[in-house]
């Protein structure tokens, strides 16, 4: 008996390439692949489509307008991407293809994760807070630059440097700026350099590049050497979009190395304007003030007489004044002479001697009335003492002390007038009739009405 051949199950290439993109997309679903881009296209369609490679495969790729919009910076041919993406195949061609729906240069996604964790710790730890920063100069007499002395970043430095302020002296400390001896490198420029304390301040500088080209300053060896140095430093690394951790603990960022250079350098043209100003502020003042002091020169001096006229003003005034000096003492002198002699008259009119014998009775009996009186006055007051010797000596407290009574006073000399004036263990002083006692309360007792 002969065995029935099996069915045979024809498909179209339409059913086949159909069950082919099936069985990849459930069998291979989203995944990540690393390659090289090369074939890229861009029709106007906005899809991208090119072809991801190895050293020894490729495969073809495609990434939609929704995508691919997503992607901050278009990749271009020859570039090593990380993509994530799921495999299929085009059915029309029968092409198997990686359908990408995310993009991102080869190692950056590693990097940025290295740079976000570094940043955290060092931001946890202070080093980019305000408080840490130094001031920028605005005069430095000596700027230092560390970076490439064969880049373009120190050209375009000592280019803005000389344009705006030649005066200002330039050390460059050179270092690489990028790879493996990059950062150590760094470090120890920064450290020569604060050895040196030559300078007024330090710009860390280079041109812009891929995250790789600048990751020597996200290094944390580098972000510490900036903030123990005791130089300003301005961060000037990459253009104004890239930002490294240096930029953070930086004093200053400035966006470009030209932008540096500008920040820490005085604009010569400005300075010369500016003192040209003062100057010609200072020429007007003093001008201002000569023209005010000659005015008043010209005023004083038609004030100014002449000395000799002056001096003849004044002889003539002492001529007045002698002559009425010399009138005055004749004068005075003819009317004391005329006093003089009416004295004279008077006292020859007049007998002295028995003038003096009445002065001297009167004296005598002056003295008698004076002698008497003082008597009589002194007795009274010895009569008044003695009455109010025995008043107070009848309210003295000396007698009532010898009666038999005390004082007694606490340590400010209060005399104590109540029991609720003292404490037990309080000293008291008690003064008796012939003396004082110290003595100490041991109780105190009210007194009853018999006491």
């Amino acid at each position: 008996m002969t065995t029935p051949l099996p069915e045979r199950q024809i498909f179209t290439i339409s059913q086949l390439n159909r069950r082919a993109r099936q069985l990849l997309e459930t069998h291979l679903s989203l995944l990540w692949a690393r390659g090289e881009i090369s074939n890229l296209s861009r029709p106007s369609s906005g899809h991208w489509y090119f072809t991801l490679k190895d050293s020894d495969a490729q495969i073809r790729c495609a990434m939609f307008r929704n995508r691919n919009g997503l992607v901050g910076k278009a990749p271009k041919d020859g570039d090593q991407v990380l993509v994530r993406g799921r495999v299929s195949l085009y059915e029309n061609r029968g092409d198997y293809q990686l359908i990408v729906e995310h993009l991102e240069p080869d190692g950056a996604g590693l990097l940025q994760q290295r740079y976000e964790q570094l940043k955290n710790k060092l931001a946890a730890e202070g080093l980019f807070d305000p408080d840490h920063k130094s001031a920028i100069p605005t005069h430095p007499r000596r700027i230092g630059v560390i970076t490439s002395p064969t880049g373009a970043a120190v050209r375009d430095i000592l280019h803005v440097l000389k344009r705006r302020s030649p005066w200002i002296e330039v050390t460059i400390y050179p270092s690489a700026v990028q790879g493996k001896d990059a950062t150590d490198e760094l470090v120890s420029a920064i450290e020569v350099a604060n050895s040196d304390n030559r300078c007024d301040v330090l710009l860390l500088a280079r041109g812009g590049g891929s995250i790789e080209d600048l990751w020597s300053f996200n290094e944390e060896s580098v972000a510490r050497a900036i903030f123990a140095s005791g130089l300003p430093v301005v961060s000037a690394v990459g253009h104004e979009t890239d930002f490294t951790i240096a930029d953070f603990v930086a004093d200053q960022r400035a966006p470009t190395p030209s932008a540096a250079a500008e920040m820490v350098s005085p604009d010569g043209e400005q300075l010369l304007a500016a003192l040209r100003y003062q100057e010609a502020t200072l020429l007007q003042k003093t001008r201002r003030h000569l023209l005010h002091f000659q005015q008043k020169l010209e005023w004083l001096s038609k004030r100014l007489r002449s000395p000799a006229d002056r001096l003849r003003e004044q002889t003539q005034h002492l001529d007045h004044l002698e002559i009425r000096l010399l009138r005055a003492m004749a004068g005075l002198l003819n009317s004391k002479k005329a006093r003089l002699a009416r004295l004279h008259a008077l006292f020859m009119g007049i007998k002295p001697g028995e003038q003096l014998n009445l002065h001297r009775l009167r004296l005598t009996d002056l003295k008698k009335r004076l002698d008497r009186a003082q008597r009589d006055a002194l007795l009274r007051q010895q009569e008044r003492l003695r009455g109010l010797a025995a008043t107070l000596n009848a309210v003295s407290p000396l007698a009532t002390l010898e009666r038999g009574y005390a004082i007694a006073r606490d340590e400010k000399q209060r005399v104590v007038r109540s029991i609720s004036a003292v404490q037990p263990g309080q000293t008291l002083d008690v003064r008796v009739s012939d003396g004082e006692l110290a003595c100490t309360v041991n109780s105190k007792r009210p007194a009853t009405g018999g006491d």
